[in-house]
């Protein structure tokens, strides 16, 4: 049985790393001071490291958010897509894509990031669906409450969607950077280590998973 094709977002389908954009950019227009930003770079460098408790640091953005309107932060979000991110997308990345639906796999998107920036890669990009952190919204305003989808709530995240297709883990195929990942790599049956970090690559030498090169936008 044909399984679903899951694909990281950041430094994976992207060649950067779409949270540093957005803290520098939330710096340039005043929304947010240095401070708060040398904070979100230590936690984006802790993520991008596998270390500290990014968890923490994520529900802390999610927090910051309450009260604010869902409206005006999706339309930033796409206004950022369109501006900075859009062009990033990885030379390779739409041959990875056509390959699994040559196969026809769904594809869907396992990302740490945002439902807003998903929703834009998922229209460029013609995915099926999408597995991320999700903000809490009442009424059009935000809660201060979500879900973080990032290390091993990654397993927890996709699980629903795999069982509602009817498939497992070991029909399933994987691409990601990072080792943070590791824990979705090591369920799936076709894990793939794209422009991996040091410890990913490592790990997948050691563990015998393809490595590839989708060129740097």
């Amino acid at each position: 049985m044909a399984g679903i094709a899951l694909f990281d977002l950041d430094r994976t389908l992207l060649g950067c790393n779409s949270a540093t954009l957005w803290v520098k950019r939330q710096v340039r227009e005043g929304k947010m001071s240095r401070f708060e930003a040398a904070k979100m770079a230590l936690m984006i460098g802790a993520y991008q490291l596998g270390v500290g408790d990014v968890d923490d640091g994520v529900r802390d953005a999610i927090r910051s958010l309450r009260g604010q309107s869902e409206a005006v932060i999706r339309a930033e979000t796409e206004l950022f897509w369109a501006e900075e991110v859009a062009h990033r997308i990885r030379p390779g990345a739409e041959a990875a894509l056509q390959h699994h639906r040559d196969l026809g796999e769904p594809i869907y998107l396992l990302t740490g990031s945002s439902t807003y920036l998903s929703a834009c890669v998922t229209e460029v990009l013609d995915l099926d669906g999408v597995i991320c952190t999700v903000f809490d919204v009442e009424e059009g305003i935000f809660t201060g409450d979500g879900a973080v989808c990032y290390g091993r709530n990654k397993v927890t995240a996709a699980e629903p969607v795999l069982q509602e297709a009817g498939v497992t883990f070991g029909d399933c195929a994987f691409y990601t950077d990072s080792y943070t990942d590791r824990f979705v790599l090591e369920r799936v049956g076709r894990p793939v280590a794209v422009h991996p970090d040091p410890r990913l690559a490592r790990l997948a030498r050691k563990r015998g998973w393809p490595v590839e090169d989708w060129g740097e936008a």
